[in-house]
């Protein structure tokens, strides 16, 4: 028998609680340049087959150099478990709340982003605290093309 105990085998040692959390603290998620395989993934996981979304001759036709992403796939890229936030909150999370976002810039096949989400709020509640993060994704060329709002119900520390 080994030492292995699997309640320790985290991604981070210390857990956070909700009073643990700062206005401006960021979680950097990791880049990713939109390729084919990434469209691929999307329509499969979505069903979403219209063409300006798949067929690079149709958005050219229309004035665009490439695929364009959907909306949503460029939103999935601030899911909190690409980074570290959810790991911190192993033992306090609750649960998200609400999501919301706004598609500012196209973001096209070979276009890199650069998601993250930065705390902006902080509710307190008796025993439980809202944790709000704002979402941002920008391009390569420095273009915010989504930004939104996620709100996480998170428990405050033990007494």
């Amino acid at each position: 028998m080994s030492d292995f105990d699997p309640t320790h085998h985290r991604m981070v040692s210390e857990q956070r609680w909700f009073e643990d959390f700062a206005i401006g603290e960021r979680f950097v998620l990791p880049s990713r340049t939109m390729t084919s395989a990434v469209f691929t993934a999307f329509q499969t996981a979505s069903g979403d087959t219209h063409p300006v979304h798949y067929d690079v001759e149709y958005c050219r036709a229309r004035g665009m150099p490439d695929l364009l992403a959907h909306g949503f796939q460029t939103l999935i890229h601030t899911a909190p478990g690409a980074g570290l936030f959810p790991f911190l909150v192993e033992e306090s999370l609750i649960g998200l709340v609400e999501q919301s976002c706004r598609f500012l810039q196209p973001v096209y096949a070979g276009d890199t982003i650069y998601p993250a989400l930065e705390v902006a709020e902080l509710t307190t509640g008796r025993t439980t605290g809202v944790v709000g993060l704002r979402s941002t994704v920008f391009n390569q060329r420095r273009d915010l093309v989504l930004e939104g709002t996620q709100k996480f119900l998170i428990r405050r520390r033990p007494t």
